[in-house]
């Protein structure tokens, strides 16, 4: 209620409410106030940068009603909106002891300039995780408790956007590090046992040895790469082509592999190394742990709003029970770290119900099923 109230009044000071004839001048007032609100939000989220204060300083004002404002980090001034920027200099030694103590303070300001209309200013530290990021500058020609209340709720709002920045950052760390270690799962099984196999062809058939070395290139290079958090179903799928020719190469005629791609899904976007490592796991425990021959079917079909890729094995499969200690990060670091590492970031992505559909049985192969939307704001290959 203080926030509303503060920002009601503020934006009632700053200028006329017109109506328009919809609602009363209240109800009119409190939309105009959430809606400025809702423009100063986006620039925040990207962090207390000199950028993103200067696209929100403006409309942080337009909140309050008042003369001047100005936003600082721990050690500089980011930004001044409205009058008297010969002011800017003092701020941070006005505001010194509150960046150690993150207790509100008021002051006035000392102006030699007699037409200067900036006279009393309130200083709100903008915190998160008890620690104080930066400090909400409000000036005004006189004292107002009422601008003083108001200011404190808007820089608390501001806080929050800052945190939501930080968690942002958080979430990019993690998918940065749930891919690495995707990546160092690839690196020592997978590699040692693709170049031994292209050396075991070395002298028998020097042709197909030169083809999977290049097989084995693209593969790497596509695998560990360092650009885009996204990549397209045409190149996830392409690089899984490239792991098949590989793995083949290995189990010969062990290794069946049928593929069903509809040609329109190809360049639906989705979460690079996605579907690589569900490949991965279907032969490293389905093939790999059975006596006899076995097939991998992959199908990448139109769903409507959807795209959805089937990755089946027929292989020795997991009791379900296992497969629910795994997708809880209870299987151990030799138990599927790919199946919970893809569900996680599906979910991060697309929303819970985006996960990944499992279905097995001790002896009874493994069919996992992903669901991918076909367009998704903010997710883009790269």
């Amino acid at each position: 209620m203080l926030l509303m109230g503060g920002f009601v009044i503020g934006r009632r000071s700053a200028r006329p409410v017109r109506n328009n004839g919809v609602g009363t001048p209240v109800e009119h007032a409190t939309f105009e106030t959430l809606h400025t609100a809702s423009l100063a939000a986006p620039p925040l989220r990207a962090g207390l940068t000199e950028e993103s204060a200067r696209k929100a300083a403006r409309r942080l004002r337009s909140l309050l009603g008042t003369d001047a404002l100005c936003l600082t980090d721990g050690e500089r001034v980011l930004c001044w909106d409205g009058l008297g920027e010969h002011h800017a200099p003092q701020v941070m030694s006005r505001v010194s002891g509150l960046l150690e103590s993150g207790r509100d303070r008021a002051f006035r300001s000392d102006c030699d300039d007699l037409d200067c209309p900036l006279r009393w200013a309130v200083a709100v530290p903008l915190t998160v995780d008890h620690r104080v990021l930066g400090v909400l500058v409000a000036y005004a020609p006189r004292e107002s408790a009422v601008l003083a209340r108001a200011a404190g709720e808007v820089a608390r709002w501001v806080s929050v956007q800052l945190e939501l920045a930080e968690l942002d950052r958080s979430r990019t760390r993690l998918i940065e590090a749930e891919i690495k270690a995707l990546r160092a799962q690839i690196s020592p099984h997978f590699i040692f046992n693709s170049l031994a196999a292209i050396a075991s062809f070395v002298r028998t058939d020097p042709e197909r040895a030169r083809e999977l070395l290049l097989e084995f290139a693209d593969f790497t290079r596509y695998s560990f790469r360092r650009r885009g958090d996204f990549t397209t179903l045409a190149e996830e799928l392409h690089s899984i082509d490239q792991y098949l020719a590989l793995a083949g190469a290995r189990f010969g005629d062990r290794l069946g592999v049928t593929l069903q791609v509809a040609p329109e899904v190809l360049p639906v976007a989705l979460p690079f190394l996605c579907l690589q490592p569900l490949v991965e796991n279907a032969v490293k425990h389905g093939i790999e742990g059975a006596a006899g021959r076995g097939r991998i079917t992959i199908s990448a079909l139109d769903a409507g709003s959807d795209a959805e890729v089937v990755i089946e094995d027929d292989g020795t499969g997991m009791e379900p029970s296992r497969l629910r200690e795994v997708l809880r990060g209870e299987g151990g670091s030799s138990a599927g770290i790919g199946l919970l590492n893809v569900d996680e970031r599906l979910r991060q992505v697309y929303g819970d119900a985006y996960g990944l559909v499992i279905e097995t049985g001790v002896g009874a192969g493994m069919k996992v099923t992903v669901r991918i939307p076909k367009y998704r704001a903010g997710v883009h290959g790269s």
